[in-house]
């Protein structure tokens, strides 16, 4: 059966469908089938039914078929003991096979670049869940959304090159900084599934941020402990905004002509830059997760487009949402949630 690749995206990100869908033809295919391709992986990664050794090898199944040392319907073969039903992810892992053949009508040296960096993420996603959720200090942790997220980062960086001689001519000064981006990202969505990812066994928090304030990070969601939790997420929150500070510096690294990759970096940066401004001392991070509004998605992406080619408007943007914060609202319920922490 024939699917459209753009709906799976949509199914599976709607906000890195904004992105994404503005950029303009080849680029914006090898951005789509990437993001796809990664699903898969994060899809085989993070599921929250099977062991971590069924993980690891079927996430190394998965490497060989990046590799072209395995068909993609041996992966399809091995998961067909259970259907996708409304799993987004799982949803486009069943449709690998011709997402690959997509990848493989892109010209050479772009699908080169693709298939390294997601086998390279893929290897690393492996490695990760052998390893198990043992994060002591924040090295560790960047080292894990390194492989998840800082190889995006490269990723975007290489296609971007390939289509831009000036970003060529840059990428020295950009490597570095597109993988601050991915951290920056990944940062932020660790803060936002602080709680689902406790729920399936994993605490993304360095234990030496918990020891900072004198907390143990078993300790973490326990309603009598949750001043020292959210001193931990304010830490966590410091740390993305080191990070965003220098996507920030790379989104003002591109040229203004090229306004449409910049807004596919644009928005997922400025996205991070006001969620985590709503997450700062909100116990909502505890028991669920923290959202934008749809109202300030359309304002983020309609100001964007009309003045973000300016560098000097962008930076004062960024500040504006950095520092206006709503006042934190609990779920309903919350107050039990937390309790049953």
């Amino acid at each position: 059966m024939t699917v459209n690749h753009h709906e799976l995206l949509r199914s599976a990100s709607r906000t890195f469908a904004l992105s994404i869908e503005r950029l303009p033809g080849v680029v914006g295919e090898a951005m789509c089938l990437s993001y796809l391709l990664l699903r898969v992986s994060d899809f085989l990664e993070d599921n929250d039914y099977m062991p971590a050794e069924r993980k690891v090898a079927l996430l190394r199944l998965w490497d060989r078929i990046l590799a072209g040392q395995a068909p993609a319907g041996e992966l399809i073969d091995q998961l067909g003991d259970r259907p996708p039903g409304d799993d987004a992810d799982a949803r486009v892992t069943y449709y690998a096979a011709e997402i690959l053949e997509k990848v493989h009508a892109l010209p050479l040296a772009v699908q080169t670049q693709m298939l390294v960096h997601v086998r390279n993420s893929t290897q690393g996603m492996a490695r990760w869940v052998a390893r198990g959720p043992d994060i002591p200090r924040e090295d560790d942790m960047d080292d894990y959304m390194h492989e998840v997220a800082g190889r995006v980062g490269y990723l975007v960086t290489d296609i971007f090159a390939w289509y831009s001689g000036f970003i060529r001519g840059r990428l020295s000064q950009l490597m570095p900084l597109a993988r601050e981006f991915g951290l920056a990202l990944q940062t932020v969505n660790v803060i936002r599934g602080l709680r689902k990812d406790y729920d399936r066994g994993w605490i993304f928090v360095p234990e030496s941020f918990c020891a900072a304030v004198n907390l143990r990070r078993s300790d973490l969601f326990k309603p009598e402990y949750q001043i020292q939790a959210l001193q931990v997420v304010d830490l966590v929150a410091d740390k993305a905004e080191r990070h965003l500070q220098k996507a920030l510096a790379y989104v003002l690294a591109l040229p203004p002509w090229l306004h449409t990759l910049r807004l596919a970096c644009i928005w997922p940066m400025l996205f991070a830059v006001r969620t985590l401004a709503l997450s700062r001392q909100n116990v909502n991070v505890l028991v669920g997760e923290v959202k934008m509004t749809r109202e300030e998605v359309k304002a983020i992406v309609r100001d964007t487009t009309l003045f973000g080619w300016s560098n000097r408007w962008l930076e004062s943007y960024y500040q504006q949402l950095k520092t206006v914060r709503a006042a934190p609202r609990p779920p309903a319920g919350g107050a039990a949630q937390l309790a049953k922490a």
